[in-house]
């Protein structure tokens, strides 16, 4: 046996939806704007700079060197 569903419009009764003008229209104001629209654009593209500073560099480079020479030292005094 299959029961009959009553269908249902999808579609919001144009009577009763708020911000409808006659005929369908929506007023102005009464969407969002295009996405076009709402972007910033403050001031001119500048590219990322690219490659590391050298401040990071010379810290990562003195980390290496003392890392290094811990295990230097630690050979030496191993060996005696």
């Amino acid at each position: 046996m299959t029961r009959k569903v009553p269908e249902s419009n999808p579609d919001p009764d144009p009577r009763v939806t708020a911000g409808l003008e006659p005929g369908g229209g929506v007023p102005p104001g009464e969407t969002p704007p295009g996405e076009s629209s709402t972007g910033t654009g403050a001031g001119p593209y500048r590219p990322l700079k690219k490659g590391w500073a050298a401040g990071p560099l010379a810290i990562i480079v003195v980390i290496a060197v003392i890392f290094a020479l811990f295990f230097l030292v630690y050979a030496v005094v191993l060996d005696l």
